[in-house]
């Protein structure tokens, strides 16, 4: 007979975890990613935000979609983690005159083109098509790629992003100074750079120990970093046309999530895509910034899910 504390506390079901596996996806690109759950439920694939590599999806979060019924898939973008490296080199000069450019700029690549990476590794899968939830930079990802192909996309959900109109979503001017700053070299400098960051734009009201912070920074740069790398995709983002009236043609399932207290990206880029997609769900959250804290995953990982059972 089952013990009260048995019955209380039943074991997790098992979540079937790939290694780092490798997709040739566009034009010599090849993306790192790595799967969760079962194959045969419902594919989910998740795209992270700049410069940030597929593990800044966390283990654990993975996992409780993949309970939830999902084929979990997340990735490193180009000039990420262990996906390739695009080989131009744009200085911060040029970074700051495509700001002001705006879209005549001419970047080295294009949120389009992140995109199609996207439905590369979906095709590398023999996908038709899945369910896709963006992160910040990511978010902008699944925003076009539900543009592009919409019959591919079953539902959509982005967090703390916009959509790519400029008096929407503004970053905080505070941070411009650390944005901007160089890092130095080394594993040592990246980490205290990163600490400074998030520091800067977590979440105050679920904050982060110091040591949870350091772990991650080194992880990331174990994986592999590229400085030159985040300007590119800088670049891509400054450079993004506004999405707004296109957005408004989508027939698919979406929520918007997004944190008041984010300074990366003013919650006012969140009510924006919320109000120019037909039918989506806007989900703002008190204390959360610009990252996804632990006690937050269940939030999260539920709006996905209720997300998709409208599909």
């Amino acid at each position: 007979m089952p013990t009260p504390a048995s019955r209380r506390a039943a074991p997790e079901p098992e979540v079937t975890v790939s290694g780092e596996l490798f997709a040739p996806v566009n034009k010599g690109i090849e993306l790192c990613y790595q799967t969760f759950g079962d194959p045969d439920d419902d594919p989910l694939l998740l795209v992270m935000g700049l410069g940030g590599p597929m593990t800044w999806w966390d283990e654990d979060l993975c996992r409780l979609l993949a309970r939830k019924g999902f084929f979990v898939i997340r990735y490193d973008n180009r000039d990420t983690g262990r996906s390739s490296r695009v080989g131009v080199r744009v200085g911060r000069t040029a970074l700051l005159r495509a700001v002001a450019a705006g879209t005549r700029a001419r970047p080295p690549y294009t949120l389009d083109d992140m995109s199609e990476d996207a439905f590369g590794l979906l095709d590398h899968l023999g996908l038709e098509s899945a369910h896709v939830v963006g992160v910040s930079m990511g978010g902008m990802i699944v925003q076009t790629m539900a543009i592009l192909q919409p019959r591919r996309i079953r539902s959509l959900t982005s967090i703390m992003s916009s959509t790519g109109k400029r008096t929407v979503g503004w970053q905080h001017p505070n941070l411009t100074p650390t944005l901007l700053a160089p890092r130095g070299r080394g594993r040592e400098a990246y980490i205290k750079s990163s600490a400074t960051m998030w520091r800067l734009i977590g979440s105050p009201g679920f904050p982060l120990d110091h040591e949870t912070i350091t772990t991650r920074a080194g992880e990331t740069f174990d994986r592999g970093v590229s400085a030159s790398g985040v300007v590119r995709q800088m670049m891509a983002i400054v450079t993004q046309p506004n999405r707004s009236a296109r957005l408004k043609s989508l027939k698919v399932p979406a929520l918007v999530i997004h944190g008041l207290a984010d300074r990366m990206v003013h919650v006012s880029g969140g009510r924006a895509t919320a109000a120019a997609i037909p039918g989506a769900e806007l989900l703002l959250i008190d204390g959360m910034g610009h990252d996804m804290p632990r006690p937050l995953y269940e939030t999260i990982a539920s709006g996905i899910r209720r997300t998709a059972d409208r599909a």
